[in-house]
């Protein structure tokens, strides 16, 4: 049976054990029937336990869990439950630290919990481009040259040298796209943006030098920020994809301090994930992450 909730507290009371949680899982995951994770078969029989399940045609017996995030995991699915409000609600997210500290496991064991819930997110599909109003503005993140250990310095300050760069597009009042870009040409960018926004939006950018030879496909306007110009007659102005980014470098700074560039993607993926969903109530996200768990990443494949 599915439950609701919208605190923490609630989602307690509604959850009371692990049966509870596992069947407030099973209702998500099959809302729409019952399956086999192994062969997809709906001929599927269930064991008086509540917790085991077998298939009528490949005959296998498999708990909810398999085919999903918590696969193999020994961690009781209401410790997860807790994990998923945690890093949903949070806005600047949560370290693995504080999550191991919140729900009594260790460091690693946290780190990997993270790391499988943003496996989970990176499933999030978009079924339209953006139109109307869309912004569009280019970040670098990364230390500063003269804070890096000698061995890590690059050499340059100019372009971003030894810094990730990063591109969003957002429209006004709707949803937010992020990616990593190889570089910040005007070729790498202007193909994302041509991906994700409709022809004819109105587009507002800054000067940024990527961005000329948009204005064939869009109405183009930019804003020039080096002569201290950020709004133009109140609309033309890319503060809204701006404030994205000031969100996901205080998420760095102030909860991770630091990411690797191995896993940069999964934590972009993640606060783009959670800005997405922000009209929904805390509870809708944590079931709107379960409709997403199925997949599986193991500690291996994590750290190859």
């Amino acid at each position: 049976m599915l439950k609701t909730f919208n605190s923490l507290i609630q989602m307690m009371e509604a959850i009371p054990d692990e049966q509870a949680a596992i069947d407030h899982f099973t209702a998500i995951r099959w809302k729409n029937g019952a399956f086999c994770p192994h062969c997809q078969s709906t001929r599927v029989y269930h064991f008086s336990d509540g917790r085991s399940h077998k298939c009528g045609d490949c005959r296998k017996r498999f708990s909810i869990r398999v085919g999903t995030i918590f696969e193999d995991s020994k961690l009781p699915l209401r410790k997860w439950l807790l994990a998923i409000w945690l890093i949903t609600s949070h806005k600047k997210g949560i370290a693995s630290t504080q999550l191991a500290k919140d729900i009594g496991i260790t460091q690693k064991s946290a780190w990997f919990v993270t790391q499988r819930l943003r496996e989970a997110i990176r499933t999030q599909s978009f079924n339209r481009t953006l139109k109307g109003e869309v912004e569009a503005d280019e970040t670098f993140v990364g230390g500063k040259e003269k804070n890096k250990h000698a061995w890590q310095r690059t050499g340059g300050k100019q372009g971003g040298k030894g810094k990730i760069a990063v591109l969003g597009v957002l429209e006004r009042g709707g949803e937010l796209r992020t990616t990593i870009t190889p570089s910040m040409g005007a070729k790498d960018v202007q193909s994302v943006i041509r991906e994700h926004v409709e022809p004819g939006s109105n587009l507002m950018t800054d000067e940024h030098g990527s961005f000329v030879g948009l204005a064939r496909d869009y109405h183009h306007h930019r804003v020039n920020h080096t002569a201290g110009e950020y709004v133009r007659h109140y609309i033309l102005h890319s503060n809204g994809i701006e404030s994205v980014w000031a969100l996901f470098k205080r998420q760095i700074i102030g909860t991770h301090h630091y990411l690797s560039p191995k896993h940069f993607s999964r934590y972009l993926g993640e606060m783009t994930w959670r800005f997405n969903l922000r009209e929904m109530d805390e509870g809708e996200r944590v079931n709107a992450l379960l409709s997403q768990a199925a997949g599986r990443l193991t500690y291996k494949d994590l750290i190859a």
